[in-house]
C-alpha cells in the first residue's frame, strides 16, 4: 500500500475519532463513519470524501446551532444529536453502497446514486434542524393540523426552504467536484428535495408514533415519564432511521431510473 493511501486511511480514522471525541458521533457511529468514508473513498476518491464531508460538517454544525431552543426535541425524538451507527447508516449507507459498487464495477450511474443520496440526506437534515426554529408552527401532512415543532411528518414554509437549500448545496458541490453540467446538477437537486419530501410522507404514515400514558405527549420514544409509551400510529419496527434510509435509497433509485431512460 502506498504512502498517500495510508495517509488517506489515517485521515478518515482521525476524522471519525475526533467526531466521536467531540460527541458528534457515538462510538458505534464513529466506527460506521469510518467504514462509510472508506467505501466512498474507494469508489470516488477524495472528491467523494469531500462531498460527504460537506454533508457531515454542515449537519453536525446545524444540530448544535441554537441548541437551547431545541432542547424540547429531546422529549419528542428517540435519539439525541450524537449519531449512532444506525443514524450514520441511514444517512450515509446508500452513498457507501454506491462507493463499493463503483469500486467493483465503475459506472457513471453510481455517481448519481452518491450525489442524490447525500442531497436527500442533507435536505432532510437541514429541514429538521432549521425548520424547528421557524416562528410558524408546522402542519401535519396527515391531519392538516398544527403540531409541535420537531414532529415527524410535518412541514413549514421555513423548513421547506431549508430543505431546498440543503439539497442545492450538495448538488452544486457535487457538480463542481466531479465536473458535471447544469442538467446533472438540477437532477441531483430535484431528487434530493424529492427524497426529503418522501421522508416527510413516510414519517407521517408509516413511522412508529407513541403517546405517553402519563402526560399524553406524542413522541418517538419507547419510554416517557419513566413509563413505557403506547404505540398510536405507524409500524413498530419503522423508526426515524429506517425512514431516512428508505428515503435516501428511494430517491437514488429514482435518479438511476431517469438516468437509464435518458
Amino acid at each position: 500500500m502506498e504512502i498517500d493511501q495510508l495517509l488517506v486511511i489515517g485521515f478518515i480514522a482521525l476524522f471519525a475519532a475526533v467526531s466521536g471525541y467531540l460527541q458528534l458521533l457515538k462510538p458505534s457511529g464513529a466506527f460506521a463513519a469510518f467504514l462509510t468514508g472508506m467505501f466512498i473513498w474507494a469508489g470516488f476518491g477524495l472528491n467523494g470524501l469531500l462531498l460527504m464531508g460537506v454533508f457531515f460538517l454542515t449537519s453536525s454544525l446545524l444540530s448544535r446551532y441554537k441548541s437551547k431552543r431545541k432542547e424540547h426535541l429531546g422529549e419528542l425524538h428517540e435519539k439525541g444529536s450524537a449519531r449512532d451507527w444506525a443514524q450514520v447508516a441511514a444517512n450515509g449507507g446508500t452513498a457507501a453502497l454506491a462507493g463499493l459498487a463503483n469500486f467493483i464495477s465503475p459506472d457513471p450511474i453510481w455517481l448519481i446514486v452518491l450525489a442524490i443520496s447525500i442531497a436527500s440526506a442533507n435536505a432532510d437534515t437541514w429541514a429538521s434542524e432549521l425548520g424547528v426554529l421557524s416562528r410558524q408552527q408546522p402542519v401535519s401532512i396527515k391531519s392538516f393540523k398544527m403540531v409541535p415543532r420537531g414532529t415527524s411528518g410535518a412541514v413549514s414554509g421555513f423548513g421547506t426552504a431549508a430543505s431546498a437549500a440543503g439539497s442545492v448545496l450538495i448538488a452544486l458541490t457535487s457538480g463542481y467536484l466531479f465536473g458535471e453540467g447544469p442538467a446533472w446538477i438540477l437532477s441531483v437537486f430535484l431528487f434530493g428535495v424529492a427524497g426529503a419530501l418522501l421522508d416527510t410522507l413516510l414519517g407521517a404514515y408509516i413511522q412508529a408514533g407513541f403517546k405517553c400514558v402519563r402526560c399524553n405527549l406524542f413522541t418517538e420514544k419507547l419510554t416517557h415519564c419513566s413509563m413505557p409509551t403506547k404505540q398510536v400510529s405507524g409500524f413498530t419496527r419503522i423508526n426515524n432511521d429506517v425512514v431516512n434510509f428508505i428515503s435516501c435509497f428511494s430517491a437514488a433509485i429514482m435518479g438511476m431510473a431517469l438516468y437509464h431512460i435518458l
